[in-house]
């Protein structure tokens, strides 16, 4: 038996299918099509015999693209191995059982539809769900990592463990040899905080971040971690602290070294973005900061002793799934009237109770 996961969208959302993905690799070999950062983020990953790629807003675009990405996925479902890049389709059926569709466009089931996935499995709420053979509902009040899961398992199955739903990445030597530098150069050398400052999203970027590592660092140092677009907030809030006392990872790591950053971490303060199910992932507790968005939506941390903090009580709250660009409001209250001083003081929480287990 042999399956096809599709999952090309955020790459928060890459590393919740994991569980899916593992589940699946009990029953036989698994294949994913993704994007090239999530091929990243998969590589190690066990449970996976093939990682294929599919850039769909990048070289993957048009029609004789697609036929292309066509081609490789019906080859690896006949032949367990993918075709370069280069070449077209080959053959007029596939191997796998079922295609699993983790991402839900109309084109990710067009992928599956012309490769020749007779099976096709996905949430009933999928704009794609037209081109799938078996609809599974999207439940709302469960964890994304746990949704995901369910569309391998039958409505008869007993619920997960939180074992069975906690996402897994898998970084390398390279990558811990790249982390053990990182950490020496900046004079690490003890216990850190990891502070993830960045979101796509601009309301979900949380504006007290230097604020709080001022007030973290009086016990931790911390290391701000990132990708290009956050080295000029790193700058900021490590500008303040005293010498050995931070230093910044932002524009510096991969996605499996930030990822095997985060798990050498004693937590991690970050947004409701990919940092947090790095974490997750790593095992790291999570403190993450809701603005826009709410843990409600099942996207929130899973790492044992993680908390998720936000303002209360207010009526716009949440506003979007996603977070827009700016406040439709224009006050963004969500994230201004969210103080350094509560952060802390749940941060403090989530250590002391870590401590004590």
């Amino acid at each position: 038996m042999a399956s096809l996961v599709v999952q090309t969208s955020f790459l928060g959302d890459v590393v919740l299918t994991t569980p899916l993905i593992a589940e699946l690799a009990k029953r036989g070999a698994v294949d994913v099509l993704t994007t090239g950062h999530g091929a990243e983020l998969l590589a190690n990953n066990p449970a996976i015999r093939n990682i294929l790629v599919y850039e769909k807003r990048g070289n993957d675009r048009g029609l004789a693209r697609f036929l292309r990405v066509v081609g490789r996925v019906r080859h690896a479902g006949l032949y367990g191995t993918p075709l370069p890049s280069s070449d077209g389709p080959r053959g007029n059926s596939t191997i796998y059982d079922a295609a699993y569709m983790a991402q839900g466009s109309v084109r990710s089931g067009l992928v599956a539809l012309a490769a020749g996935v007779r099976h096709r499995v996905g949430f009933d709420t999928a704009a794609g769900r037209a081109l799938y053979t078996e609809r599974v509902r999207y439940n709302s009040s469960r964890h994304h990592a746990e949704r995901l899961w369910w569309l391998a398992m039958s409505d008869c199955a007993d619920p997960p463990s939180a074992e069975q739903i906690r996402p897994r990445v898998y970084p390398g030597d390279g990558e811990r040899r790249v982390v053990d530098r990182l950490l020496a150069a900046g004079g690490i050398d003890e216990p850190f905080i990891a502070l993830a400052p960045g979101s796509a999203w601009g309301t979900k970027r949380w504006p007290f971040f230097h604020e709080l590592a001022a007030l973290v660092a009086q016990d931790h140092p911390i290391v701000v971690v990132g990708g290009n677009g956050d080295v000029e907030i790193a700058r900021t809030i490590l500008a303040q602290l005293e010498p050995g006392r931070g230093t910044s990872a932002a524009g510096c790591l991969s996605l499996l070294a930030s990822a095997e950053l985060i798990g050498r971490a004693t937590a991690l303060v970050g947004n409701d973005s990919l940092p947090q199910h790095l974490a997750s992932a790593m095992g790291t507790p999570a403190v993450t900061l809701f603005g826009p968005t709410s843990p409600d939506f099942g996207f929130g941390p899973l790492a044992p002793g993680s908390a998720t903090a936000g303002v209360a009580g207010l009526a716009c709250r949440p506003c979007d799934r996603h977070g827009p660009a700016r406040c439709p409001l224009g006050h963004w209250r969500c994230m201004r009237e969210l103080s350094s001083l509560q952060v802390n003081a749940i941060l403090a929480q989530a250590l002391t109770q870590a401590s004590t287990k």
